[in-house]
């Protein structure tokens, strides 16, 4: 079989478990996705990385999806000194005050009703589309939001593990 590992993905194939449980944890909060990712190494490539984390991220539980979505900062609140969520939502850097204002009421409306952030793939989302995705998700029962959550934190995860395989 060939194999079309990159220079990341090698590097992360041949770390200790301990530090590839790490790298992981900074993809995803969540430590049963993480055990199953690690668990699957090493990767021959990408796609065979990113067929783990799909499947580790539908086998995931309510509390699961709790603990990936609480490594994640409110949109328009990236964690201070974190690039990974600074670049992410870089669409909401240079949002309006009333956008960011308007964001923070629908943030906390949001987190009200479901329990936790609005979480959103927002790479490459304008601040207005962000605003008006949770205005759309906010009417959502618990059950079609969580499959959201879970399709949208699928979405960061292959954006992350990208940067991870790439990174030389």
């Amino acid at each position: 079989m060939t194999t079309s590992s990159t220079p990341g993905l090698t590097r992360f194939n041949t770390l200790p478990a301990e530090e590839a449980a790490t790298v992981l944890h900074e993809v995803c909060a969540s430590t049963a996705w993480g055990s199953s990712v690690l668990a699957h190494r090493p990767y021959e490539g990408p796609e065979a990385l990113f067929s783990a984390s799909d499947a580790a991220m539908a086998e995931l539980t309510t509390e699961d999806l709790a603990e990936a979505m609480a490594g994640h900062p409110p949109i328009g609140r990236p964690k201070p000194g974190d690039p990974t969520s600074s670049r992410e939502q870089r669409g909401m850097a240079g949002a309006s005050e009333e956008l960011k204002a308007e964001m923070l009421e629908l943030n906390l409306a949001y987190q009200e009703r479901f329990g936790h952030v609005f979480l959103i793939c927002a790479t490459g989302a304008t601040g207005e589309q962000m605003r008006d995705a949770v205005k759309a998700r906010i009417g959502n029962s618990p059950e079609r939001e969580r499959e959201i959550v879970r399709t949208e934190l699928g979405k960061i995860n292959r954006i992350r593990l990208t940067r991870l395989a790439e990174d030389a």
